[in-house]
Parts: structure tokens; C-alpha cells; sequence
């Protein structure tokens, strides 16, 4: 009787478990959903109220089109955001890898000094500094460059890129590298084919948090570009969300977030299960 009344708890623990990760997925899945449908909907429906989110009247690709025809079109500011987005990736990637490593193995004076100051860096609201950035792009010739922007977006990666790195090599045993070195591994090799391999989820978490950062970020590009020609999807929005004559394109506008949307869904689903390995490195040791 007792293991019955016991079965029968978990079996109903584990039916709430599930309707609670059922009703979680579905509110979060909802505004994407809404979003998505909406953009398919014809250019007169989507200045109607919102309900229902579906086409009523047939799906329609018009917003995309439409979408296209605000400023240079989707395609330049989308080559922009991908250089950005690539680059910022490539460097964060590199830096924070070497600098990880040499944190996690290497002793140095005032190690432990600098990689506090590194990370105290977060600390810092990314908006009191646009003014002394601004200053200094101009003074080196970056203002108004896309290879600005990536530097600007690589050196605020760099401290949460760092320590999560550190964190990795830490969490690898030092038996392994010991293990390396008798077989006469220098510190090259030992980087590049003992440790990276073994780093590799933290290395995808850093890749992916720096290629979402910059793909939505928007206050830096916003006040760092003035050409036209190098503006980022997410500067794009803002011509799709200010309208013409007042009037705001809800069906582009619902076409552009999707645009946006889309790449980083797929980067993170298919990389997910190293995010969640990535960000639990180094937590057990």
C-alpha cells in the first residue's frame, strides 16, 4: 500500500514537472511565434490590432519586400552586422584564449592584481564611457569604421571572455598537461593540441556570447556611426521604427526583428549543449 501511495506521488510530481516546463516553453515560445506569423502577414493587415498574431488573409512576403526598399536595402546592413558580428567572434575568441590560459598556468608578477582590474571592468556602465570611446576612435582614424565597432565590441567581451576562460583551463587537471610535457610538449603544442580540445565548450559559450552581443547591440553603433552605408540591422530598425510620415510599417518592422532573430536562434540551439557545458566549467572542481 505505502510503495502504491508512493508511486502514485511521483507519477503526479512528475505529470506537474512537466505541464510546468510545458506552460514555461509555451510563454516564452509565444512572442517568438507572434513575431514570426506576423511578419507573413500582408502590409494592410499589419497596421490592423494584432489579434489574432496569424494571417487572416493569406500568407504574404510583401513586409520582406518592403523591408528591402528602407535605406541601402536588407543586405548591406546585413553584410555589416555579420563583418562585425565575425570579427568580434575571431578576437574575443583568440585574446581571451591566450589570456585565460596564461591567467590559469603561468605565474607573473601582480597576476592576481591584474586579472581583478580586468574584471572589475564589467563594473563599468557601458554608457559613461562612449564619450572618452568616441574621443579616442577619432583620434586613432576608427570613428565611423566598422573595424571601430569591432574594437569596441571585442573590448567589452574581453573581461567575461577572460575570466569564463580561466575558469575552463582551471577546471582541466594538471595530471593531463604534466602527462604532455614528459612527452616533450612545449607550450604551443600544449595549447593548441592538449588543452583547446578540452576548453572547447567554453571557447563555443565565449564565441556565442560575443557573437550575440554584437549582433544586437545598438547604442555603440548608433553613436559611433554616421555613414549611411556602415549602419548595422540594428541602427536599420530604427529607420523601419521611426516610419515614413509618422507612420510606422508594423509588418516591416515585425519582418526586420525576425531577420534578427532567426540567426541567433539556430547558433543557439545548435550549439547549446556546449553553452550549458561552456558555463558550468570550472564550477566543480
Amino acid at each position: 500500500m505505502a510503495q502504491a501511495r508512493s508511486r502514485t506521488s511521483r507519477i503526479r510530481l512528475g505529470i506537474a514537472e512537466h505541464l510546468t516546463g510545458i506552460t514555461a516553453s509555451l510563454l516564452f515560445l509565444a512572442p517568438i511565434v507572434w513575431t514570426v506569423l506576423s511578419a507573413f502577414k500582408p502590409s494592410q493587415e499589419a497596421r490592423l490590432p494584432p489579434l489574432p498574431p496569424w494571417p487572416t488573409t493569406g500568407f504574404s512576403v510583401e513586409n520582406y519586400g518592403t523591408l528591402n526598399t528602407f535605406g541601402d536595402g536588407l543586405w548591406l546592413p546585413a553584410q555589416n552586422s555579420i563583418y562585425v558580428s565575425v570579427m568580434t567572434v575571431v578576437f574575443s575568441v583568440i585574446v581571451s584564449v591566450l589570456a585565460g590560459y596564461g591567467f590559469s598556468r603561468f605565474r607573473f608578477p601582480f597576476k592576481d592584481m591584474l586579472f581583478v582590474v580586468i574584471l572589475s571592468t564589467i563594473m563599468i556602465p557601458f554608457q559613461s564611457i562612449l564619450t572618452p570611446i568616441f574621443l579616442v576612435l577619432t583620434k586613432i582614424g576608427l570613428h565611423n569604421t566598422l573595424t571601430g565597432l569591432v574594437c569596441v565590441y571585442v573590448t567589452l567581451q574581453l573581461p567575461f571572455s577572460i575570466f569564463m576562460m580561466r575558469n575552463a583551463f582551471d577546471a582541466v587537471p594538471r595530471e593531463i598537461e604534466e602527462a604532455a610535457r614528459m612527452d616533450g610538449a612545449n607550450n604551443v603544442t600544449m595549447l593548441l593540441q592538449v588543452m583547446l580540445p578540452l576548453v572547447w565548450p567554453g571557447i563555443v559559450t565565449i564565441a556565442l556570447f560575443a557573437f550575440l552581443g554584437a549582433w544586437n547591440e545598438f547604442l555603440a553603433a548608433l553613436v559611433l556611426m554616421t555613414d549611411q552605408s556602415k549602419f548595422t540591422l540594428p541602427i536599420m530598425m530604427t529607420a523601419l521604427q521611426s516610419g515614413r510620415f509618422g507612420a510606422i510599417d508594423w509588418g516591416a518592422v515585425q519582418a526586420g526583428v525576425t531577420v534578427m532573430m532567426v540567426p541567433c536562434l539556430i547558433l543557439f540551439l545548435a550549439l547549446q549543449r556546449f553553452y550549458i557545458r561552456g558555463l558550468m566549467a570550472g564550477a566543480v572542481k
